[in-house]
């Protein structure tokens, strides 16, 4: 089986409760009285493939509406391979893809049984299916859309020569986005270079080393306090070896030591744990002589000198501005330090802005010299697929019951390069021979604005197919004959795609291979019975009422039987 959608349950949405629609490859078409609720039925194929979540389709009294989806898929194709890279699964060789969206305005998304982000349906949508709602005609006239239409049509042969342009456009807005900066923010970059060259010639001025500011602190505690320290040092080296006879009445801790030593050492000899606390006294007398020995060298070291207290606090003071300054948080001359590296880079960079304008200027020059090249190469591919663009639209045209009519899509390259080349493209429509090409806001009535854009779909189904088209009332303003040959072209675009159509006229919807029937309860909503796929007789009483607007009509019924006869016979 090809690719196709297979079954949509719809809940909530409009004025659908809840409804289950079973499609068949082919030419599926959609009827029902006004306000039946047959657009919703675009609306949830189109919500299902990353279509806008618009919280006001909620049906009032509803917590959200969602949408669930069942998509026969090539099982070797691509769509499988996007699923299972999102982390999706088949359900018994098809895809179920969901999405709902509250009545709050959040929208959900799963395919495949895995909750992934919107965008992924609409990546998925490309390869799947075509939506054209009645908006679509409108927006046909933006000449965005139109570019858009020729350059779908181009295919391949304007691939590489876009991805080029592209890769320059964007270089080009890169360079003229920095010469701007440099030329336009001279003054500022000016007096950006000045501060930071005052504040590194400041810096070096003081010439602070890592460390430094640490390190003055120390000498600067220690010069202050000299006296009291060289006092407690003197006063602790008496205690531990001074004489005793000079500076104690009792002996000093040394010699304490030793009578305590040489009372043990004459009974050491007795008892090994004795000797062994002897050993310790020894070492503690040991001990005590160097600590005595330091602290006499210390105190001789010690040195109160005003004229070196001076200079320490002096330094300190400059650094303590620089800090300040050029510090951070911490107030450390390694932030200063820090400061003064990056500051050397940057201003080495304002420095080079001659330099750099200059070489930014000689490239601009050449992107836009290539610029140029590349969008005159792009309006080249686009003039020749415009041409068979053209020529393939009005032959579909001839096929819709518009023999005389005559499409011309024109390319004016306009000078300004803008992400997509410099090309304006506009379809223009000659209704009748002699009559100039207008442009289609201009030159087409709302019935054959929907035949265009038919046969432009007709012509992209050729060139870059999908396997499901879903069109709703793309015959709005057309009537008689011209409804007839709609129908018949739609039946032959369904010979190789799904193709689904929401309709109000009979002349299309004979030539249905399949036809559901949208209908409201007595309470105006849409249930799961209110999808119905007719039957030949539901079909005949369908027409009839489409036809005459009485289904039982003999003259509508004979009318209806009329069309599908004929329909059965062209397909």
């Amino acid at each position: 089986m090809r690719p196709m959608v297979d079954e949509v349950r719809i809940q909530g949405l409009g004025v659908i409760d809840e409804a289950v629609l079973d499609l068949s490859p082919g030419f599926n078409v959609v009827t029902g009285e006004t306000g039946a609720g047959k657009t919703m039925v675009v609306t949830s194929l189109g919500l299902m493939f990353g279509g806008r979540a618009d919280p006001q389709r909620v049906r009032p009294g509803a917590g959200r509406a969602t949408v669930e989806g069942r998509i026969v898929v090539d099982p070797g194709g691509r769509v499988v391979e996007r699923v299972e890279d999102a982390g999706g699964e088949l359900d018994d060789g098809a895809l179920i893809v969901t999405r709902s969206v509250s009545a709050e305005g959040r929208s959900r998304a799963f395919l495949g049984g895995r909750s992934v982000p919107v965008s992924v349906l609409i990546t998925l949508a490309d390869d799947l299916v075509a939506v054209h709602g009645q908006s679509d005609q409108q927006r046909l006239l933006q000449s965005s859309r139109q570019r858009g239409a020729l350059d779908r049509y181009a295919g391949g042969a304007l691939t590489k020569p876009m991805r080029a342009y592209t890769k320059t456009y964007q270089r080009h807005r890169q360079v003229s986005a920095l010469l701007e900066e440099l030329t336009t923010r001279a003054r500022e970059r000016a007096q950006e270079a000045e501060m930071l060259r005052f504040g590194l010639e400041e810096i070096e001025k003081v010439d602070p080393k890592d460390g430094e500011d640490t390190d003055l602190a120390a000498e600067e505690e220690r010069l202050g306090h000299a006296d009291a320290l060289r006092g407690a040092a003197d006063t602790a080296h008496e205690a531990l070896l001074g004489d005793p006879a000079a500076a104690f009445e009792a002996a000093n801790v040394t010699g304490l030591l030793g009578q305590a030593r040489n009372a043990l050492d004459a009974v050491r000899d007795h008892d090994p744990e004795l000797a062994a606390l002897a050993d310790r006294l020894a070492e503690a007398g040991y001990l005590v002589s160097d600590v005595g020995t330091d602290l006499a060298s210390y105190a001789e070291s010690v040195d109160a000198d005003p004229a070196r207290l001076a200079a320490v606090q002096e330094r300190r003071a400059e650094l303590t501005a620089l800090t300040r300054k050029y510090g951070g948080t911490e107030g450390k001359i390694t932030e200063v330090l820090e400061w003064a590296r990056r500051s050397a880079a940057r201003l080495a960079e304002l420095e080079g802005d001659d330099d750099r304008i200059d070489e930014l200027r000689s490239e601009h020059a050449e992107l836009t010299e290539r610029l140029a090249a590349e969008a005159a190469e792009l309006t080249a591919v686009r003039t020749r697929a415009a041409e068979r663009f053209s020529e393939a639209v009005t032959e579909e045209l001839t096929a819709l019951a518009m023999p005389h009519a005559r499409i011309a899509v024109t390319v004016t390259p306009t000078g300004d390069h803008g992400p997509h080349g410099a090309d304006e493209v506009e379809v223009r429509l000659a209704p009748h021979p002699g009559s100039p090409p207008l442009p289609l806001h201009k030159g087409a009535s709302g019935g054959e604005l929907s035949r265009v854009m038919l046969a432009i779909e007709v012509v992209f189904a050729g060139a870059d197919p999908v396997p499901t088209f879903v069109f709703d009332e793309v015959d709005a303003g057309v009537g008689g004959k011209a409804a007839v040959e709609i129908g018949r072209r739609l039946a032959r675009l369904a010979r190789n795609a799904q193709v689904i159509v929401v309709t109000h006229l009979p002349q299309v919807a004979a030539f249905a291979d399949q036809h559901l029937l949208v209908e409201k309860s007595d309470d105006g909503t849409v249930t799961s019975s209110g999808v119905t796929a007719l039957d030949r007789e539901g079909r005949v009483r369908e027409l009839s009422r489409m036809l005459a607007g009485l289904e039982d009509s003999e003259l509508g019924r004979a009318h209806a039987e009329e069309l599908l006869a004929m329909a059965a016979e062209e397909r």
